[in-house]
This record gives structure tokens, C-alpha cells and sequence, in this order.
């Protein structure tokens, strides 16, 4: 993907998510609509300046516009993901998720046993929920989406929709990270 598409994908995105027109975004980056209308569709060469405009009209930093979307869920197994190892200890550390801009994390242990099953009602929107588990089996994640989690295993999805958790063998242990933007 070039520099060009993400900026014009990056544009698109934050001025759906502000609910404005184009002609509105427009006006507030003090820019043509042509101009903006070019850069949305990944033609046209921007400078340093016109960025910041779109950026500061958006209410995004700058960086936003060089952002690539991340999928609504992400699947880490417990032997996948890149480990840091250190050169002092038998200790590593694998990053399973960063934290964008603009958002907040709770964190939740989750203690479960099998026999029934929690459904969650959806949380506001652009909430997503990490599950790390740790201990035992369950079934986690969207209706329709749910996956399998055996322990080590990390499962990040959307929580702004209904979503569940299943222990399936006794004294299953989760952690589970709330992640909603300001």
C-alpha cells in the first residue's frame, strides 16, 4: 500500500467516523473539495501543510493519517507471535495488541466454570474486548464469531455487538481487556 493510500484510506475513514460530507471537511481544512475529493481517492500529492489541515479539521493527529486499519478481530495462538527474549534472564515478552490513540483499557480477570454460558449485551460503539486465556477452555467472542481459546491463546473482536464466554472444562481463568475510545 502506498503513502498515497493510506492517507486517502485514513482520510475517508476519520471523516466517516466524524459523520461530515465531504464538502464539510472541505470547509473546515480550508481546502477545495476537489483537492480533498482528489486525495480521498489516492490521487493528487499533498504537502506537509494540507495534512495538517485535514488532521487539525478531523480532530486526529497527524500520524492518524498514516494509520492502517486494523481487522475487527485478531487471533493469537498461544505458541504464535513474535517473543523478544532477554539477555539477562529466562524471560520473553510477545506483543499481542497495541493501544491507539484516543482509547481506554479496563482489565478483567474472568473466572468460569462450564455448565452455562454468559451472554454479554453489546457495549457502546468502537468498543472492542481482548481475551487472554489463561487457565482451561472456552468458547469467547461474537455471535456467529466465537472461537475456541485453549490457555496462552489471546482473541481480540468487537463487543459492540452481542457476544459470549463458555468455559468449557472447570476453573477456567481469562483475562479480558475492555478497549473503548474517548
Amino acid at each position: 500500500m502506498t503513502p498515497n493510500d493510506l492517507i486517502a484510506n485514513a482520510i475517508q475513514r476519520e471523516r466517516n467516523r466524524k459523520g461530515l460530507s465531504l464538502s464539510a471537511l472541505a470547509g473546515k481544512a480550508s481546502l477545495a473539495k476537489s483537492t480533498l475529493s482528489q486525495l480521498e481517492s489516492g490521487k493528487g500529492n499533498p504537502s506537509i501543510e494540507t495534512l495538517w489541515a485535514i488532521a487539525a479539521a478531523l480532530e486526529v493527529t497527524f500520524s492518524t493519517l498514516f494509520e492502517v486499519n486494523k481487522p475487527d478481530v485478531s487471533l493469537v495462538r498461544a505458541d504464535e507471535g513474535d517473543a523478544v527474549g532477554s539477555d539477562h534472564a529466562s524471560y520473553q515478552t510477545t506483543l499481542l495488541a497495541n493501544c491507539p490513540p484516543g482509547t481506554r483499557r479496563d482489565l478483567y480477570r474472568v473466572d468460569l466454570e462450564p455448565g452455562t454460558i454468559r451472554r454479554s449485551t453489546p457495549h457502546p460503539v468502537g468498543t472492542f474486548e481482548h481475551a487472554i486465556l489463561c487457565v482451561g477452555q472456552a468458547k469467547v467472542g461474537p455471535l456467529g464469531a466465537e472461537e475456541t481459546l485453549n490457555a496462552g491463546d489471546y482473541y481480540r473482536y468487537p463487543a459492540d455487538r452481542p457476544h459470549m464466554y463458555e468455559a468449557l472444562m472447570p476453573e477456567t481463568l481469562m483475562i479480558v481487556v475492555m478497549e473503548t475510545r474517548d
